[in-house]
């Protein structure tokens, strides 16, 4: 079928901006031409790709579905680009997605050296969490991902390099709570407040199926989008927080280590690269930077 570039463009525009006015002025074309170019391309396609009023523009459900081919095609072009107009030996902006704690705990040594050695790259760091950052490989928008293992929406083929292996710890303030035994079990923890990452969260997941395997139901008292901030409430006495051990940078003033009786398997932080995609020169360099575990 012949339908050109510009056609698909120009359907990107009004898709992405649901507007025909906003879609003419990015491509510097009159109105009437954008609407002239998506009503060509519906007749080649042989149907409706937006629903039109005169409040607003919908996408009609094929719509939509053209839209998710069309979108990473449309940024990898511009990945393409970017590469060779950077005048960095062909490296241009480096993308990754990260959740903060991974940042703060992990990754800030390695941005520090990547910048040193190539400063007129830039970062950029989207931050999400590890579940939510998979979706930026698919949209193809990130160069690669640094995420936590377990994590279920992330395809194994995806994972480049494991970099550190680390323990989730439970932590409470021992001046507001009396613990009768050194070790509890999953069981006993439910008889405290628990404080625990939102269920968007790889780890919330992970803490999850540990207690499902045991038949037991978790129902944390807060959940919240910051470690950091689990461990200012548990030092505060608001519960029993879990997090992963490498954000009590070796100790954590006021605050204990819960022993549990279930044993807490480890767990990963993971690079992961989409490998459909070729991968920047850039990535390379990170990568390089990064230790394996």
């Amino acid at each position: 079928m012949d339908i050109n570039y510009e056609s698909y463009k120009v359907f990107y525009l009004v898709a992405t901006t649901l507007s025909f006015s906003e879609a003419s002025k990015r491509l510097y074309i009159s109105q009437s031409a954008v609407s002239q170019s998506v009503k060509g391309l519906e007749k080649k396609l042989g149907q409706p790709l937006f629903i039109r009023s005169t409040k607003n523009v919908q996408l009609t459900p094929a719509g939509q579905l053209l839209l998710n081919h069309i979108e990473p095609a449309i940024n990898l072009i511009r990945r393409g680009e970017n590469r060779l107009l950077d005048n960095d030996l062909g490296m241009g902006q480096l993308h990754i997605g990260a959740s903060d704690t991974i940042c703060r705990y992990f990754l800030v040594p390695y941005f520090q050296k990547f910048h040193q050695k190539f400063p007129n790259v830039p970062i950029k760091v989207t931050n999400a969490t590890s579940l939510s950052c998979v979706s930026l490989l698919e949209q193809e928008t990130a160069d690669l991902i640094v995420t936590n293992l377990p994590n279920s929406k992330l395809p194994h083929a995806f994972i480049k390099k494991i970099v550190c292996e680390f323990h989730d710890v439970f932590i409470a303030n021992p001046n507001y709570y009396a613990f009768p035994e050194q070790t509890l079990a999953f069981e006993d923890l439910k008889q405290y407040p628990l404080l625990m990452l939102n269920k968007k969260s790889a780890t919330s997941e992970f803490l999850h199926s540990l207690f499902l395997k045991r038949q037991l139901e978790l129902l944390p008292d807060i959940e919240l989008n910051s470690n950091d901030l689990l461990i200012d409430l548990a030092r505060i006495g608001l519960g029993i927080a879990f997090v992963p051990d490498y954000c009590l940078n070796g100790g954590s003033k006021d605050l204990i280590i819960l022993n549990t009786k279930e044993p807490i398997p480890p767990r990963q932080i993971a690079v992961s690269v989409h490998t459909s995609l070729p991968i920047s020169a850039s990535a390379e360099e990170f990568l390089k930077l990064l230790p394996e575990a």
